[in-house]
């Protein structure tokens, strides 16, 4: 069996016993933020991977900038994934926008409406932590924030946040600067492709770490909402998410990464499943990224040029099944609430869901805070009197942890999708 087999049989097996475990042995008692299977799978997994994370980004960035050196194929390569990316998410968030429409889950009978948005409201105020996040969320606050990320002052600053964008930026301008300066030069360059392979063996070592994390994580999540949730009132909305994720993820994007790449969409799938599996365990993208990476390189036939521009900035800003799951979320909470949205309102949804998307962070629950920078949106087009309250998000909380499983799939799917199409753009020499 081959070692890749191997890591997926027992990532699945971990998901399966964790979700066993989670449904009859920890649901029903004490199972919050700070159960001790959390942190085993945090200690486990989550916090390696995060480790790996930042130091990962600067390298492969450089490294494969370096690689391509031509400043017009750099070119060719970020106007074509920026557009895939944005693209995508437009799509994504029509789909759910779309689907929320017809399916109608927010209409339930007026005593069951009633209940579910009085225990969501009060979940909503018993978090203050919550609450503190997304007091302060604004579109406009939101796109600020980017662009100073995008321009730091303080390199070290970033990275000790764990903010890539601005890792980015430096690194396409240092990794341009080194492709120029021809043989001075050169000693750099081969110090950063040995960085960056070094980091890949030790990513290799950390990946086989995957299916005890995934079992503690998915056993948490489970014990902690239990499985009997999905036939619940809320029911109808997490089957919408599902449904959307599922177009999404198993038509949509495979039909782009054939058209485009003219590759089986499913053989690449099947390729990718520790990056998917691990995606769907830890809840991040983010700390997804180092698997996604080694996954794309050694298993998906990406070349290293695409894989380590086009995989560390989309798992940044390209998020697909947020965009979708924002859409869904946002017109589900108005139905709930009695409040019709007319074709324009849903338009604005479609923009604003896509648009946040972008700001959200790849850490668990991102989408819930900028979810409310959507809220505010409609609410403006709405008339005096007619408003959905912020503390309305409660409702979709307790039931989030499962659905941000499902939709950071959809994102890494994505970024790999990308990551293979612009192979074509930018393959290895």
């Amino acid at each position: 069996m081959k070692p890749t087999t191997l890591l997926t049989v027992l990532i699945i097996l971990g998901m399966i016993i964790g979700a066993l475990v989670g449904q009859f042995l920890l649901h029903g008692g004490n199972v919050d933020s700070t159960h001790w299977t959390k942190a085993a799978g945090d200690l486990i997994l989550i916090r390696p991977l995060k480790l790996l994370v930042i130091p990962l980004v600067f390298f492969s960035v450089v490294a494969g900038i370096t690689r391509i050196g031509d400043p017009g194929k750099l070119g060719r390569l970020g106007g074509a994934t920026l557009v895939y990316y944005f693209a995508t998410m437009l799509i994504a968030v029509t789909i759910g926008a779309t689907l929320v429409s017809l399916l109608d889950p927010g209409s339930l009978p007026a005593d069951v409406q009633e209940a579910v948005r009085a225990t969501g409201e009060g979940a909503f105020s018993a978090d203050t932590s919550l609450q503190a996040k997304v007091e302060t969320k604004t579109m406009g606050g939101t796109w600020t924030n980017i662009l100073y990320q995008l321009i730091p002052t303080n390199l070290l600053a970033e990275m000790s946040a764990g903010r890539p964008l601005g890792i980015i930026v430096f690194a396409i301008g240092f990794g341009l600067a080194l492709a120029a300066g021809g043989k001075k030069t050169r000693i750099a360059r081969d110090f950063f492709d040995a960085c960056f392979e070094a980091l890949m063996t030790l990513v290799q070592w950390v990946v086989w770490l995957t299916p005890i994390g995934v079992f503690f994580l998915v056993a948490w999540t489970v014990g902690r909402i239990g499985l009997m949730e999905l036939t619940g009132p809320l029911g109808g909305y997490m089957g919408t998410v599902f449904l959307g994720l599922l177009i999404h993820g198993l038509i949509v994007l495979p039909l782009v990464l054939w058209i485009f790449a003219r590759v089986n969409p499913y053989q690449f799938m099947a390729r990718m499943k520790p990056a998917l599996l691990t995606a769907f365990g830890t809840d991040s993208s983010s700390a997804t990224l180092p698997v996604t990476i080694e996954t794309a390189i050694d298993e998906g036939e990406c070349s290293e040029n695409a894989s380590n521009f086009v995989l560390p900035l989309g798992s940044t800003i390209n998020m697909d099944g947020t965009a979708l799951y924002e859409a869904v979320a946002v017109v589900f909470l108005f139905q709930l609430y009695g409040i019709d949205l007319e074709f324009s309102q849903l338009v604005l949804v479609v923009i604003t869901a896509t648009l946040a998307a972008v700001g959200a962070a790849g850490i668990p629950s991102a989408g819930l805070v900028t979810m409310v920078i959507v809220i505010a949106a409609v609410n403006g087009s709405l008339g005096e009197g007619v408003q959905l309250p912020i503390a309305a998000i409660g409702v979709i909380l307790g039931v989030d942890r499962i659905l941000d499983m499902c939709r950071t799939t959809v994102n890494v799917w994505g970024d790999a999708v990308g990551a293979r199409i612009m192979t074509r753009i930018a393959p290895d020499e």
